[in-house]
C-alpha cells in the first residue's frame, strides 16, 4: 500500500514532541515512523544522548538526514515557535476508566501529540496542566506499567495519519 503524504516539509500533516527523551534507539526508530508519516519530530531538552552526526551514523541511521527535526531547551520554546492546532498528550498515568482513550482524541492537522521521557513519562505538572488533553493507550496492566515508547508513538501517529486521511 502506499501511503499519500498531505503535508510537505513546510507544513507537516502533525508534530511528534518527544519531551526529555532518555532513550537513543526509541528516538530512532520514532523518527522512522515520523518519515513513514511525513511528520515533524520535535525533542525537548536535556535527551538522554547524543544526536550529533558522528553519534547518529554509528548507531545505523542512515535516514536520519532526512528527517525533519527540531530541538527546543524547554517545552513553551515549543509551543512558541510551532503553535500547533491542537496538543495531544499521551500517558500510561492517566490510564482509568474514565480517561480518554486515544483514537478518541481530536487529531487535526498540524496538531502535536506529545510524549513524555520513557522512565517516567509526562511530568504531573504536565498531566495535571493538560489533563483534559491526555489519552492513553489501553493495555491489561495484570503484568506491565506501560508499553515501549516507540510503540505508543506510532499507534497513535496511525491514527492520526488515519483520520487525516479522510
Amino acid at each position: 500500500m502506499t501511503i499519500k503524504h498531505q503535508g510537505d516539509a513546510q507544513h507537516p500533516l502533525f508534530h511528534i514532541v518527544l519531551v526529555e527523551p532518555e532513550i537513543p534507539g526509541n528516538t530512532g526508530s520514532i523518527g522512522r515512523t515520523c518519515l513513514a508519516l511525513g511528520a515533524h519530530l520535535h525533542l525537548i531538552h536535556p535527551l538522554g544522548f547524543d544526536i550529533n552526526e558522528k553519534a547518529v551514523r554509528r548507531a545505523g541511521l542512515d535516514y536520519w538526514q532526512h528527517i525533519k527535526l527540531f530541538e527546543y531547551s524547554h517545552f513553551e520554546e515549543f509551543l512558541e515557535k510551532v503553535n500547533p492546532s491542537q496538543k495531544i498528550f499521551f500517558s500510561a498515568k492517566s490510564y482509568k476508566e474514565e480517561s480518554q482513550v486515544y483514537y478518541q482524541a481530536p487529531y487535526q492537522e498540524n496538531c502535536a501529540l506529545i510524549f513524555g521521557k520513557e522512565s517516567t513519562g509526562l511530568g504531573d505538572d504536565f498531566l495535571e496542566k493538560y489533563k483534559a488533553q491526555t489519552y492513553h493507550l489501553p493495555m491489561d496492566r495484570t503484568h506491565i506499567r506501560s508499553l515501549n515508547l516507540a510503540s505508543v508513538v506510532t499507534t497513535a501517529g496511525y491514527e492520526a495519519f488515519r483520520h487525516l486521511q479522510k
